[in-house]
């Protein structure tokens, strides 16, 4: 049995206030092509169909093409809510695309039935688990004694209706123990929603969303297909795949990763402003998503707007000099009032940077104060 493993689409979702929607529409399509050519069994989407969970219009219109033209592919999609999604919105309508072989997790209420697939080795069954927090288990199960995500998905898990004969697949969505997080993932305080993986002891094959890097925990069994999108800069070295995930006779599993190339990459550089502003152009449909880190000791003027001329998809801009190393603390002290304003500048810029200004920045400094003044006159 072949099964497509996708999750995190977060579709709406923005990057430094720039909406990708466009780079959502073309790797959806790359993802519709992908199953085209795989013929998956099912496809599963492990939860964040969207990035709010109130999604725009926009976003819910690329979401319903993107699942209608996987539904013509794939003889059944399964999905679930993630965290960002709402589980009430999502599963609007859910029962009436069980027809179209379209399955959606209902808002959970301790009951889950299974999906039943056969092929040559047998019936399969496919578990859709959405995002659950302890409160969501302790109101189904109140006898239960609950006190942690570990707990939650423990008590959870012990009262689906698994049989041990044959094999089950569980699609969650939840941070598994010892998996490795980007920065565009939200966090609780101290691990507060870990899971232990050994909840998922029972299953042979748990396909995980919530985390963004593709990647197994413990085992090939319990797996992290990771978003089709880099959605942080800490994801910047990082590349995108679906999972595909061969369930054969019980117990034998084979995983494959497919490449995602995105339209637009994303990286990190680092440098002086001279440095990196010696470049040719680049073109904005296809100019990587980039942050840029400026090593310079003085800042540059209008750096930002400058250096956005050669990359068109600059979305940050850092320093990393004297003066941001040491936190940028400037201290008044007492004598500041009897100190003339170009002589506070002096000892400002100083403070600030770690060096006297030259005598064209003074020049530039002063030039600005006086038309600030003169206007406040």
């Amino acid at each position: 049995m072949k099964l497509l493993h996708i999750s995190d689409l977060h579709i709406g979702k923005r990057l430094c206030e720039l909406s990708l929607l466009e780079d959502q529409a073309y790797i959806l399509n790359q993802i519709i092509e992908i199953a085209e050519q795989e013929k998956p069994d099912a496809a599963l989407i492990a939860g964040d169909l969207y990035d709010k969970s109130t999604p725009p219009a926009e976003a819910v219109r690329l979401c319903d093409d993107f699942l209608c033209r996987l539904a013509e592919v794939c003889p059944v999609t399964a999905i679930i809510s993630g965290n960002h999604d709402s589980a009430e919105r999502v599963s609007f309508g859910g029962r009436l695309m069980n027809s179209r072989g379209v399955y959606i997790s209902p808002v959970y209420n301790g009951s889950v039935s299974p999906i039943t697939l056969s092929d040559a080795h047998g019936e399969a069954d496919i578990f859709l688990l959405p995002f659950i927090k302890p409160v969501h288990v302790r109101a189904a199960f109140p006898d239960e004694e609950i006190s942690s995500y570990t707990d939650a998905l423990r008590v959870a898990v012990e009262h689906l209706p698994i049989d041990h004969s044959r094999r089950s697949i569980l699609v969650t969505h939840q941070y598994v123990t010892g998996a490795s997080r980007s920065e565009s993932e939200e966090m609780s305080v101290g691990g507060s929603d870990n899971v232990d993986a050994a909840v998922f002891a029972p299953f042979d094959y748990v396909a995980l969303g919530h985390l963004h890097m593709p990647q197994n925990v413990g085992s090939d069994a319990v797996r992290y297909c990771g978003s089709p999108l880099k959605y942080s800069f800490s994801e910047a070295k990082g590349e995108k795949s679906v999972t595909i995930v061969d369930v054969e006779a019980k117990g034998t599993l084979a995983l494959r990763e497919i490449p995602l190339k995105p339209l637009r990459d994303m990286v990190q550089l680092r440098g002086d402003f001279a440095q990196l502003s010696d470049r040719v152009p680049g073109n904005p449909e296809s100019d990587p998503f980039t942050r840029i880190t400026l090593t310079d000791e003085n800042d540059i003027p209008d750096a930002f707007n400058r250096l956005r001329l050669v990359y068109p998809n600059l979305l940050r801009l850092d320093y990393d000099n004297t003066r941001t190393r040491s936190g940028g603390v400037v201290e008044i002290n007492e004598q500041a009032q009897s100190k003339s304003p170009d002589e506070l500048l002096d000892e400002l810029f100083v403070q600030q940077c770690g060096q006297p200004m030259s005598g064209q920045q003074r020049d530039l400094a002063m030039k600005l104060i006086s038309e600030i003044w003169e206007g406040e006159k």
